[in-house]
C-alpha cells in the first residue's frame, strides 16, 4: 500500500520484514469467507503464547522444521505437496501515462469478491511474489485461495517507494475497484508509524502484523510496540500481531497463514 496510499513517508521497512494487510473496501456480501486449502500444511505449527483474546501470538516456528523439512531444496523451492500450479496471467496498469507490469492470478480482469495486493521491498519486483515454489510455497497457497474462491491475487512491480510509487498502487486499487465493485480488497506490505496518523487508521481498517523475532533488519519489539500503541491509541481496534519464535527477516511470508488473516478481517465487516 506504499504507506498506507495516504502517508507522505517513504516506506520504512521493506515487505518480507513484515506482512500488513490492508482491507481498504467493504467486501461484496455479508458472510463470504475463503474456503480451505491445503488448512493442514500450511496452520500454525504451535502456539507459545497468545494474549488479548488471541490478537498477540508467537508462533512456534523453527527452522529445520518449517524449512528443511518443508523444502525441496532449502529456501528455493518446496516439496511437491506444498504446491499446486496455478495459471499466471502477465499484465499492465496505468498510472500517471505510464504503463506498469504486474503477474495476476483469477479474476484480475472482474467480478472478484476478494482482491489481494502483495507489495514487494526494496530490490524486488513482481516475479518475487509471483514465484509459485519459494517461501515454502506459501504464495502459492494464496493464490489457489484467490483462484478457488472467486477472487484475484496481484504482485504488481514497484518503481519507488516514494509518491510516485504510492500513486501508482492507489491507480492499481482504483483500477481493481472499479473493475469489482464491492470487492474487498487487501494490500500486503509494509508500513511505518504515519498509519496512526493516516485515513485508514481513522477508518478503524483492520491490520495484521507478522514479524520473525530474530529479524536483525528490524527489531521485532518496535512491531510489537506498534501493536501496544494502536491498541491504547483506540481501544479495540482492529489489530492483530503474529511473532514467529527464531524467525528471521522472511519468516512471515513463508509462515503466515493467509486464510487465517484475511477470514479473520472478512468476519468484521
Amino acid at each position: 500500500m506504499i504507506e498506507h496510499v495516504s502517508s507522505r513517508r517513504p516506506l520504512r521497512a521493506v515487505c518480507l520484514a513484515l506482512l500488513a494487510l490492508l482491507i481498504v473496501l467493504p467486501a461484496h456480501a455479508a458472510g463470504f469467507r475463503l474456503g480451505q486449502w491445503k488448512d493442514d500444511l500450511f496452520a500454525y505449527p504451535g502456539i507459545i503464547e497468545s494474549r488479548d483474546d488471541g490478537a498477540y501470538v508467537v508462533v512456534d516456528y523453527r527452522e529445520m522444521r518449517d524449512i528443511n523439512g518443508r523444502d525441496e531444496i532449502p529456501e528455493r523451492r518446496a516439496l511437491p505437496k506444498y504446491v499446486e500450479l496455478v495459471y499466471q496471467k502477465n499484465a499492465t496498469w496505468s498510472a500517471g501515462g505510464t504503463a506498469h507490469k504486474y503477474v495476476g492470478v483469477g479474476k484480475i480482469e472482474g467480478g472478484a469478491k476478494v482482491v489481494v495486493i502483495f507489495i514487494h521491498g526494496q530490490g524486488g519486483n513482481r516475479l518475487l511474489g509471483a514465484n509459485q515454489w519459494s517461501f515454502g510455497g506459501n504464495f502459492n497457497r494464496v493464490m489457489n485461495l484467490m483462484a478457488r474462491n472467486g477472487g484475484a491475487y496481484i504482485s504488481p512491480d514497484v518503481a519507488s517507494f516514494g509518491a510516485d510509487g504510492r500513486d501508482a498502487i492507489k491507480a492499481l486499487i482504483a483500477e481493481q475497484a472499479s473493475r469489482s465493485p464491492g470487492a474487498a480488497i487487501f494490500v500486503a506490505c509494509g508500513h511505518d508509524d504515519g498509519f496512526l496518523r493516516s485515513p485508514a487508521f481513522k477508518a478503524r481498517m483492520p491490520l495484521y502484523l507478522g514479524h520473525g523475532t530474530h529479524d536483525v533488519v528490524f527489531d521485532w519489539k518496535g512491531e510489537a510496540a506498534f501493536y501496544d500503541r494502536v491498541r491504547k491509541t483506540a481501544p479495540g481496534y482492529p489489530i492483530r500481531i503474529a511473532l514467529f519464535e527464531t524467525g528471521t527477516h522472511g519468516t512471515p511470508i513463508r509462515m503466515t497463514d493467509w486464510r487465517l488473516a484475511l477470514n479473520w478481517m472478512l468476519g468484521l465487516r
